[in-house]
């Protein structure tokens, strides 16, 4: 049977049909739906874990005793997930071990451009790379494959185009899901320095096996149409290389990007009078390609930054411009908002009209540093805000730290953010840490964890009590308020802020866009308003100015009703109708 399907869609039908029994990943854009996916399969067992790495070591826990087991991240995920990938290189497998990783060029949801393909050589682990739908499937079946008779684990790499567009994919009936036998082999996979020094002699001969099977393998394959120009290229670049040069060109597409072969390039080039190399990101291909003796046109041409297109290659390569359709006037710029009802947006209103320094976080509530509310100061990474406030108020001093905030949301929380507390904690820091708890992990659709009571099939399970878990490792002051109380929460930032022991303020109210929200009715503003601006600063995107005034866009508003606790003259009201 034949569907159209997402390429993250269509992974998750590939490790279905490969007989996958394990997944166990954190959602992260643009890997988060080959999770969700396999979740839809009911023989498949599935979980969110805390963060990354958890994530990894379960499912190389799961290999190890026989399954198949797959984790997904996106590439900063891969980040936090590197510790036991790295080992789980030396120890190889028992069953199949698939690590998808989504890397994001063009930073459409990620705080960096990343390319993974540096991973599988640094940790000497073979790489498959689709480029449509119906690859994501076939490629994922393939590198259980790999992983099996190569004893190794296997990257699975997309980019956010293959993750999130669809094409056609023919579904086939699932391998049978087995569980291999077990046997105690500390020598494998107890990675003492005795035994890592006798297995790394294993992954190097793993390696040179891998690369004879780089030049054989049909995952490379060669495409000849005559042409003088050939194009060597991987996963979505080869897609834009083929509508943009049609028959112009000859192709070299790589579906193995780690290893890369050596004989195979080289003949691809002997035949070509000029051989260019398409790549996203970093000239991966390019530097083996010249490392090799091969004289090949990379990144002297196209960029390392951003994506491509096809236009872009069309002229580069055939000096071929197309038309595009005249723009009437400037494109408005749409950048992006805390939607309507925002949970965060009462928080960040207070912390802005405190003037306080905020430590961000990963999240929805990063897009608090955008105008008006202007109030986050750094966002590094998962977990991030908890430490970098910490390490801002040992330089600062006390007076510094009484005006210093860190903010993270309640998963991001779970997943890094409790080492940071235990670390301000231990090191006698101070500051205030709040956490954004919306009841869910919202910028990557609402996926459940730790902190909401229920698993990734919607079971109950138990809950983690952020209050409890705060006083546990020390923190005396913890206090729960609803931002949208937006007077008590300021006087409450205010009483932990002067306070010279390190607080937490747990700001509680569920994300707006959740089913179990029922805010009803609209605000409309009355005569009695002095046009003082107050509601403008909330930054909500229901408000708008028309005529030198405020007014509410009835069609936005879902009557939340925090623009009515921030009128300073009660000139906002809501309405049920």
């Amino acid at each position: 049977m034949k569907k159209l399907l997402l390429g993250n869609a269509a992974a998750a039908r590939g490790a279905y049909e490969a007989g996958v029994s394990f997944v166990s990943s954190y959602p992260g854009t643009p890997s988060t739906e080959i999770t969700e996916e396999c979740v839809k399969f009911d023989n498949i067992y599935c979980e969110w874990a805390p963060n990354e790495k958890v994530a990894a070591e379960a499912a190389v826990g799961a290999a190890i005793a026989g399954g198949r087991a797959l984790t997904c991240c996106k590439h900063v995920g891969l980040n936090v997930m590197a510790d036991p990938v790295f080992t789980a290189s030396y120890t190889g497998v028992n069953g199949g071990l698939v690590i998808a990783v989504a890397d994001d060029p063009g930073m459409h949801s990620s705080q960096n451009e990343q390319d993974s393909r540096h991973y599988a050589k640094a940790a000497k682990i073979a790489m498959l790379e689709p480029a449509d739908s119906a690859e994501c499937k076939a490629f994922m079946k393939a590198a259980y494959e790999i992983s099996e008779n190569f004893d190794t684990p296997v990257f699975f790499r997309l980019t956010t185009r293959v993750a999130h567009s669809q094409s056609l994919v023919e579904t086939e009936e699932p391998a049978p899901q087995t569980v291999k036998d077990y046997k105690k082999d500390a020598a494998k996979y107890v990675m003492v320095p005795a035994a890592a020094i006798r297995r790394h002699a294993a992954v190097e001969d793993r390696m040179r096996q891998l690369e004879a099977f780089a030049e054989e393998t049909d995952l490379n394959t060669v495409e000849d149409n005559g042409a003088s120009v050939g194009v060597i290229s991987a996963g979505i670049t080869y897609t834009y290389a083929k509508e943009a040069l049609g028959d112009k060109a000859d192709y070299l597409k790589l579906g193995l990007v780690y290893p890369l072969p050596e004989k195979l390039i080289k003949d691809f080039a002997a035949k070509h009078k000029t051989v260019y190399v398409l790549e996203e990101l970093d000239p991966f291909i390019e530097e083996h390609c010249k490392a090799i003796g091969v004289q090949v046109i990379g990144k002297e041409a196209f960029s390392l930054l951003y994506e491509y297109s096809v236009n872009n290659i069309r002229e580069t390569i055939l000096g071929e411009k197309r038309a595009t359709l005249p723009a009437d006037g400037d494109t408005p710029v749409r950048p992006p908002v805390m939607c309507p009802g925002c949970p965060h947006r009462g928080t960040f209103f207070v912390l802005k009209k405190l003037g306080l320094t905020v430590a961000g976080d990963i999240g929805c509530y990063t897009l608090g540093a955008a105008a008006p509310l202007s109030s986050i100061d750094t966002t590094v990474c998962m977990g991030a805000s908890v430490s970098a406030a910490h390490g801002m108020a040992k330089v600062k001093g006390k007076e510094f730290s009484k005006k210093l905030v860190s903010v993270i949301g309640d998963s991001t929380f779970i997943h890094s953010g409790i080492t940071g507390l235990i670390n301000t904690v231990y090191n006698k820091g101070t500051g205030v840490i709040i956490i954004l708890d919306n009841s869910i992990t919202g910028m990557t659709g609402h996926q459940d964890n730790p902190t909401t009571g229920k698993t990734i099939r919607g079971e109950a399970t138990k809950q983690v009590d952020l209050a409890l878990l705060c006083k546990a490792v020390g923190i005396d002051s913890v206090r729960i308020a609803d931002p949208f109380d937006v007077k008590t929460f300021e006087q409450i930032v205010k009483e932990e802020c002067a306070k010279e022991e390190p607080s937490v303020i747990i700001a509680q109210r569920p994300c707006a866009l959740l089913k179990t929200v029922k805010y009803t009715g609209h605000c409309v503003i009355t005569d009695a308003c002095r046009n003082c601006g107050q509601c403008l600063k909330a930054g909500c995107p229901a408000i708008a100015v028309k005529d030198g005034r405020p007014v509410i866009d009835r069609t936005q508003c879902n009557g939340c009703g925090l623009c009515v606790n921030i009128c300073p003259f009660h000139a906002i009201k809501k309405e049920d109708a």
